[in-house]
């Protein structure tokens, strides 16, 4: 695809946005716009029918009206999810500077948009804005749609009073996509001033740390299938939405738009699912975390908060259960960190046995054992031996194909250095013997 067809594609995309409030004079009872499709060559104006009516009643929204104007409303709730109440100590390992407001769920507003591209920039717009809220022991769900670009102040002035109202944002990938893009948007409008959320939480990266390992992906749909228990079933994929958004703005017929909130309201549900689960799992994890993985993933946001008596319990407790083997590596690495900061060393060095060899993790646990008996133990001779293995087993590797030259090249280095060192440490006694006996 040329770089001149892009940005032609780009601009009429653009275009589409942007509807006259004129008739059409040829369509008694329809408003219309003007449009040069990009695939009509040379341009040429195109008249695409709007009716409101039609569009409300497919989408089962109303217009609604404030001091910038019009906009459309979609309200439903849903019993499923039930009310959740979080755990102030659970939050804090997401947010330890969080305000304790955060830990009232009804403070908290849940938020996913769909929007014209996923590049994001002053060019996106977010067409629907899901939010969500927790309300009548279930959750509440609001949409609010872009009927076309006149209609946008509108619509972030109706967020904006709801984000005062619950000033606590939930989202997931949120604090990297959806909320900088609609900072942009209220930038852009130039008019409404973007709000200011007490705290922000987001949810993708504790979810990545919890079941990235065992999922690969850590999508919504896919959490909602392997975590929750849900099946989705018929779902659009998030790819599609633009384009079907861009039909509808060239006249296309409103009833598409129907699975575009459908999934909207989806993702808002999963979120408010989601974010229960792993609140549950980091407030008791001890008695809810039946998955070594999801205890390794709990273990690793509590030794990252400083929390690392209880860090250490949960390692020990995934490294009981059964763990794949470089996850398993990772685990007693991170147990004999924690052990030897505590003092342990009979615990850390027993993890460091049972983890030399042939991997990153083998060389620094040959490192960690010299280390440990160069300075705790003072036996400098059990030092240097097990250098000598380390150096041995690269060696070995290297002859086999095994290491690349370059993790050779870094460990051997390493190693050569901390032998050079125990050597000049084992002949200073002798020397200090001989300096005695001359000057007797």
């Amino acid at each position: 695809m040329s770089v001149r067809y892009v940005s032609l594609e780009r601009v009429h995309r653009l275009k589409a946005l942007r509807r006259s409030s004129a008739a059409d004079a040829s369509a008694p009872g329809l408003e219309g716009s003007w449009l040069n499709d990009a695939h009509d060559l040379p341009f040429r104006p195109k008249t695409i029918p709007y009716d409101p009516a039609r569009l409300s009643e497919a989408l089962g929204a109303t217009a609604k009206t404030n001091q910038y104007g019009d906009y459309l409303s979609v309200r439903c709730w849903c019993a499923q999810p039930p009310e959740y109440s979080p755990d102030l100590r659970a939050l804090r390992l997401l947010i330890p500077e969080a305000p304790d407001e955060i830990a009232n769920a009804e403070q908290w507003l849940f938020l996913d948009t769909e929007t014209t591209g996923l590049a994001g920039g002053s060019g996106t717009y977010a067409f629907l804005v899901g939010i969500a809220w927790w309300e009548g022991g279930g959750l509440e769900i609001e949409q609010f749609f872009l009927r076309e670009q006149s209609e946008e102040r509108a619509l972030l002035f109706a967020l904006r009073k709801r984000i005062a109202e619950r000033p606590i944002l939930v989202t997931f990938n949120g604090k990297s996509f959806d909320w900088p893009l609609l900072e942009t948007r209220y930038r852009m409008s130039r008019k409404v001033f973007a709000p200011t959320p007490k705290a922000h939480l987001d949810f993708l990266h504790p979810a990545r740390n919890l079941w990235r390992l065992r999922l690969g992906s850590v999508r919504l749909s896919e959490l909602e299938r392997h975590v929750l228990g849900w099946d989705r079933g018929a779902d659009l994929l998030s790819g599609l939405i633009p384009q079907i958004y861009f039909d509808y703005l060239r006249g296309g017929p409103p009833e598409r738009l129907v699975p575009v909130l459908n999934h909207n309201q989806m993702d808002l549900r999963g979120l408010a699912s989601l974010s229960s689960r792993i609140l549950s799992l980091l407030s008791d994890a001890e008695n809810l975390g039946q998955d070594g993985l999801e205890l390794f993933g709990v273990s690793r946001i509590c030794e990252k908060r400083g929390e690392h008596t209880r860090a250490r319990s949960l390692y020990e407790k995934s490294i009981a259960s059964i763990l794949p083997t470089e996850t398993d590596r990772v685990a007693r690495r991170s147990l004999a960190r924690l052990a030897k900061r505590e003092g342990d060393f009979d615990l850390a060095c027993e993890l460091w046995r049972d983890s030399v060899g042939n991997s990153r993790h083998g060389y620094e646990a040959y490192e960690q054992l010299a280390i440990y008996y160069e300075h705790k133990a003072r036996d400098s001779e059990q030092a240097q031996q097990i250098v000598r293995e380390a150096i041995n087993e690269l060696c070995r590797a290297l002859q086999v194909g095994d290491i690349t030259p370059g993790a050779y090249r870094e460990f051997k280095a390493r190693f050569d250095h901390r032998m050079e060192r125990l050597e000049r440490k084992g002949k200073r006694p002798l020397l200090d013997g001989l300096a005695i006996q001359t000057q007797a």
